[in-house]
């Protein structure tokens, strides 16, 4: 890379800008102006139609590479009435464009390079022709015709092919509006321009443009990394301002289309240009100053830009992100304005390059000290310069765009371009066609075609840095992530904070390497929303009229979540899983059954040991006084039995509790079926017998013997069989299972055991409830018996509790939820079991243990 700047080569012949250098130069200059047209002229033939106009800077050579820079930034306004000859379009007064000399410099310097190379056209001098187009389009339509013609004014006769100076190709313009203009009207004689500065993504359009070429990135590509940029750092709700011009109005129309496919909204789209009047661009700036968009995406050339921050600038404004393309986020006559610091924006990749003195800097000299140089007013551009330059000034002292080489990114497109045109130079056969050439057109005719055939082809690398074009004419795309930061003693600067590549995956573009600095000197990204992200247990509803960036955040609804920020919809939760509070997340749903370790079912367990225990207790005592009258007087044997199916009803009530299990689910319904109808079998034979006993007693009535212990316990054993039957079927064809019910609870699962067959679960709980009424009426009609102590009546209450039980379980059974349902069949099973033992034996132990005198035969048989 070269790195000598401007400053280095002040001590140089290179830039030669002394004191009597600029005096002689001022004084050629004179001399040019004056010249007229040659005595050579009496041969002419044929000549252009007007004056041309002199070139800013030429030199000759055997091919000319033409030049088209805006030097001067406007033009004086030409009115055409169609009846007299138009006068020359000519300058106002106005500062000269530093940028844009050195420019123009910049390719003077890479020819000059180039002709001293001995590798690239050796034996082959090239020479340029450059111009001023004062920024003007009809300017630069009159320069492109000019260069088209040719270089001379007066065409010569003659049949050799010695003409030197062939124009083989254009460089400019720095904008795209002029740059299309240009294109237009050289393209149709396929001389190739090369523009170093002109982005419009039109330009790629080669059925339009064919021999346009750029060394600067479409803005299409701009256009995208900008979307991309804004779409990083999670703004959505951004302002836009461009210029009304081609650059502007084509670029923003990219950014727009891209920023939409990221989802981006834009509140406002403005337009300006540099000539509006002042109202157009103050509502401009109004529009800014009353948006809510913290960010504003300017897509304006570097001019256009200058004149809406300077009107900006008379009122206080809202801090605002500013984010720029390469036309002016690099531009360092906008550094002026420290209310855009922060910005950040896309630049090419800078270089440092040395510009070469020229004969024609008298002008740059007198502007950059404010002085004339020499005494002649025809010197000077200015006449209000009254004072003189003294040789004093110094170049070192100076800071322009003209002498600081350190950011010189556009200028290396200035660069590269010469050195492309000069490669497609070499790669044509030159030497082959000129040997050809009769006339000094067949020349142009021939070669024109062939430079625009290899410039598309050319692949070199030039100091580091390669140079190549697709099919459109354009280069790779890489740019650099320049932000404006404040320096240390408080001037803001440009940095470098990152690097962009088109040519890379998608995701993996950017690379910032670097802490970026935002508006006011926050280290925190700027906010720029319409509305605050929804966050996680949302979703987005969109308001009515409004972007889709403005939207409601809605809560999402029961049973469903959503985990991402700014969610459109939310989603339902597996079955078996449930929202947490925040709805942002599914988590398995709490698993409910009737457990050992929770207050209820340690209450029921230890009322269903206690009831087993004292059926235990009780059949002890009646083991224990089993020879007594009251126990042999009330069917010990199936007193016994009775307690038995007792204990195994308490303790079945067990068999519940717990996480249902196959086995378990089986084991609960059929033990409690089976052990409840022994238990009622037991009390229906214990009321047969007292009733076959008091009849019995009748004369000539021996019912008695076909109801004796045999028959008692094949009674038992029939009803018994019967439930067991039931029950079989019931496991055999659609037994109980476990089964986890999502109906009862939306957010938790009940461990239940299912029945199987309904049918099934009824006939048995029918089949108990049939014996317990039947053992009730016989109880009824067998309470009044004379006796003194009728088990009858005791076996009554038993009866009336155990079916007011079952009665009033049905409904509550149906009605409870979840774990509820099995506690209140565990209840039942109890409160029934409860009522059996303590009204048929409760009044036989008291009587055992605390009243033994009427535990007697006489007392048993005494009817009083």
């Amino acid at each position: 890379m070269l790195a000598l700047s401007f400053l280095e080569l002040n001590s140089t012949l290179a830039l030669n800008l002394s004191w009597t250098g600029l005096k002689q130069r001022a004084g050629l200059t004179e001399a040019k102006s004056g010249a007229g047209v040659s005595a050579e002229a009496s041969s002419v033939k044929c000549k252009l139609q007007g004056a041309a106009r002199l070139p800013a800077f030429s030199m000759d050579g055997d091919y000319i590479i033409g030049g088209v820079f805006s030097i001067h930034n406007y033009m004086h306004t030409v009115k055409h009435n169609y009846t007299t000859m138009p006068e020359p379009l000519r300058l106002s007064v106005c500062r000269i464009d530093s940028r844009e000399l050195r420019f123009s410099r910049a390719m003077v310097f890479a020819i000059e390079e180039i002709n001293k190379s001995s590798k690239l056209l050796p034996s082959i001098r090239l020479g340029y022709q450059i111009h001023d187009s004062c920024a003007s389009v009809p300017m630069t339509v009159r320069v492109a015709f000019q260069l088209s013609n040719g270089l001379d004014s007066v065409f010569y006769t003659g049949d050799h092919c010695t003409r030197s100076g062939i124009m083989m190709a254009i460089i400019g313009e720095s904008g795209s509006t002029p740059s299309i203009s240009m294109s237009r009207v050289i393209g149709s004689f396929n001389i190739p321009q090369v523009s170093h500065y002109a982005t419009c993504a039109c330009l790629s359009n080669k059925e339009q443009y064919p021999s346009f070429f750029r060394t600067i990135p479409s803005d299409q590509f701009q256009a995208d990394a900008l979307a991309k940029l804004v779409k990083h750092f999670g703004w959505t709700w951004i302002g836009a301002v461009r210029s009304d011009s081609d650059y502007g109005n084509n670029g923003m129309a990219s950014f727009l289309d891209a920023a939409q496919k990221e989802g981006i909204c834009v509140e406002y789209s403005e337009s300006f240009y540099r000539t509006h009047p002042r109202s157009k661009i103050q509502r401009v700036a109004d529009v800014i100053r009353r948006s809510t968009a913290m960010v504003v995406v300017a897509f304006a050339a570097s001019g256009d830009m200058k004149i809406l921050l300077e009107e900006l600038s008379r009122e206080p404004s809202p801090p605002r992100q500013w984010i720029g393309t390469e036309s002016w986020v690099t531009d360092p006559d906008l550094l002026r304005f420290t209310f855009c610091a922060g910005a950040i924006g896309f630049g090419i990749q800078q270089s440092v390059i040395p510009v070469a003195a020229s004969p024609v800097l008298t002008e740059f000299w007198e502007d950059a000290f404010n002085c004339r140089l020499g005494k002649s007013e025809k010197v000077s551009t200015d006449a209000s310069r009254t004072n003189v330059c003294d040789g004093t000034e110094d170049i070192q002292t100076l800071k322009s765009p003209y002498t600081d080489t350190s950011q010189l990114r556009i200028t290396n497109m200035v660069y590269k371009a010469v050195y492309a045109i000069a490669h497609a130079i070499h790669n044509s056969a030159y030497e082959k066609l000129i040997l050809f050439c009769i006339i000094s057109f067949l020349c142009l005719i021939l070669f024109y075609p062939q430079v625009f055939t290899e410039l598309k082809k050319v692949n070199f690398s030039q100091n580091g840095y390669d140079v190549s074009f697709d099919a459109n004419g354009d280069p790779v795309a890489t740019y650099e992530l320049v932000n404006w930061q404040k320096s240390k003693i408080g001037s803001i600067e440009f940095v470098t904070v990152g690097h962009y590549d088109a040519s890379l995956p998608v995701g993996q573009e950017f690379r910032i390497n670097r802490n970026l600095t935002w508006v006011e000197g926050s280290t925190q990204v700027p906010v720029s929303v319409c509305t605050d992200s929804c966050p996680p247990g949302t979703r987005k509803v969109l308001q009515k009229g409004k972007p889709i960036c403005c939207y409601d955040c809605i809560p999402c609804p029961e049973g469903e979540i959503s985990n991402a920020t700014d969610s459109p919809d939310c989603f339902p939760c597996p079955k078996e899983f449930w929202p947490n509070a925040e709805r942002n997340k599914c988590f398995p749903k709490p698993v409910e059954f009737l457990s050992f370790d929770e207050v209820l079912g340690i209450i029921l367990a230890a009322f269903s040991v206690g009831g087993a225990c004292l059926a235990m207790i009780t059949a002890a005592v009646f083991f224990r006084h089993r020879m007594s009258p009251i126990v042999r007087a009330n069917n010990s044997e199936l007193s016994f039995l009775l307690l038995f199916s007792l204990t195994l009803c308490f303790l079945c009530s067990l068999t519940f509790m717990g996480a249902p299990s196959e086995w378990s689910c089986m084991l609960r319904h059929t033990a409690f079926g089976i052990t409840f109808v022994l238990c009622i079998s037991c009390v229906l034979g214990k009321t047969i017998v007292v009733l076959m006993a008091f009849k019995a007693t009748l004369p000539g009535n021996n019912v008695m013997k076909w109801f004796g212990p045999p028959q008692q316990r094949m009674t038992v054993v029939s009803f018994t069989f019967i439930q067991v039957l039931i029950c079989i079927i019931w496991l055999v064809l659609s037994p109980p299972f476990p089964m986890k019910n999502l109906t009862v609870y939306k957010e938790k699962i009940i461990l239940e055991c299912a029945l199987g067959s309904a049918i099934g679960f009824w006939a048995v709980l029918g089949y108990i409830g049939l014996l317990a009424v039947f053992c009730f009426v016989l109880a009824v009609l067998a309470r009044k018996l004379p006796d003194n102590f009728n088990e009858a009546k005791f076996i009554t209450f038993s009866m009336l509790i155990f079916c007011a039980v079952w009665i009033t379980f049905i409904p509550a059974y149906v009605s409870s939820p979840g774990k509820f349902t099995v506690a209140v069949e565990i209840f039942a099973i109890l409160a029934s079991s409860f009522g059996l033992i303590l009204c048929i034996f409760a009044p036989k132990c008291f009587i055992i243990l605390f009243q033994p005198e009427k535990n007697t035969k006489k007392h048993l048989m005494n009817k009083n």
